[in-house]
């Protein structure tokens, strides 16, 4: 009684162990994303898993949280290896001597997996800071400028600045609303105004560095502006009814314009500086589960998502099938916000702290 009972609580388990075989073999393994909020959304996310499904991959897309926040946030999470594809902003590859960077493998853009590739814009490629030995670590999303938005409700065409210094003119007092968090981009805005290229400061060696911060050009453009702006924004832009240019990402105007209003971005000689998103891959990212995660990343540069970075997300797309007439020349390599020197970042918010 003992014997039989023993064997048969051993084919017991025998059979259990053959009947949950299947299961195992169908639970998915999970390609976990780092993205910001909006970027990716549920209904995308199904519409990729369904593509790798029907291929016979055994992954699946899981958006992780929290939501990207900022460079050293994401940093954090690639490090730890939380995540396999991340939405890198451009700049923020190179930051700190390239450390977010060594996280990451460069794009096989011959991949057969890639058949959107072929629709992106080439001005959003290749861009250096996005490379490591000449390979390029990103695949463009979606981008803008931080630029300067009109009030068209109270502006016309012919009321519109054409260059930056045009700003300290009289008819701008108080009427003009800038950021006070990020005071990179007044300080590029600055520069163009005291004749220089948008990231003087970041190019220039430190001896050239310290004699412009003791000629003070850029730094005396600055406190011009600063007169003008009655009112400095924190978390995001406020489109208050009081003022006529509101400096704000594409996505911030869109956004108010959705709401009912009319904001314009300015087109000035000087030009705007500007911003990418991008989509990567973690080092570790290798046979089937990387091809899974091109497909994802094909999906996302792809028509049915780029046709939402354009008209909800209030960005500039990275396939030229979803740019209009405007978009075309958009962006310019050399205007492309770079990853700032320490040294650099110190000294643009001392100068800010004194313009205040």
């Amino acid at each position: 009684m003992k014997i039989t009972t023993e064997w048969n609580f051993k084919i017991g388990l025998f059979l259990l162990f053959i009947l949950t075989l299947p299961f195992k073999a169908l639970a998915m393994e999970k390609i976990n994303v780092l993205t910001w909020e909006g970027y990716v959304e549920p209904h995308e996310v199904q519409a990729v898993n369904k593509i790798l499904k029907g291929q016979g991959y055994n992954y699946e897309i899981n958006v992780i949280s929290p939501w990207a926040e900022g460079p050293e946030q994401m940093f954090k999470i690639l490090r730890g290896g939380k995540a396999d594809i991340s939405f890198l902003t451009l700049n923020y590859i190179q930051m700190q001597r390239g450390k977010t960077a060594e996280l990451l493998q460069p794009i096989n853009f011959n991949s057969p997996r890639f058949t959107n590739y072929k629709n992106l814009d080439p001005s959003m490629l290749d861009v250096p800071m996005g490379t490591a030995n000449g390979k390029s670590l990103y695949l463009p999303f979606g981008g803008g400028a931080y630029g300067l938005w009109a009030n068209m409700k109270k502006l016309s065409e012919s009321d519109l600045p054409t260059s930056l210094n045009d700003l300290l003119d009289s008819k701008w007092t108080g009427k003009i609303s800038l950021t006070k968090g990020q005071v990179q981009p007044n300080v590029a805005i600055a520069s163009l105004m005291a004749g220089k290229s948008a990231f003087y400061l970041n190019d220039v060696t430190r001896e050239q560095m310290q004699a412009e911060r003791q000629k003070g050009d850029i730094e005396n453009k600055l406190k011009a502006l600063y007169k003008q702006v009655p009112y400095f924004w924190g978390n995001g832009p406020e489109f208050k009814d009081n003022l006529l240019i509101v400096a704000s990402y594409g996505i911030g105007a869109a956004a108010e314009n959705r709401a009912g209003g009319d904001w314009k971005l300015i087109k000035f000689k000087e030009g705007n500086t500007v911003w990418m998103d991008t989509i990567n891959f973690h080092k570790r990212l290798k046979g089937k589960k990387l091809e899974a995660a091109e497909i994802f990343a094909n999906y996302f540069i792809g028509d049915a998502v780029q046709t939402r970075v354009a008209n909800e997300l209030g960005m500039v797309s990275a396939s030229l099938k979803h740019q209009t007439e405007n978009d075309k020349g958009f962006f310019v390599k050399d205007m492309f916000w770079p990853p700032y020197k320490r040294e650099v970042d110190n000294l643009m918010l001392l100068m800010s702290k004194n313009a205040m």
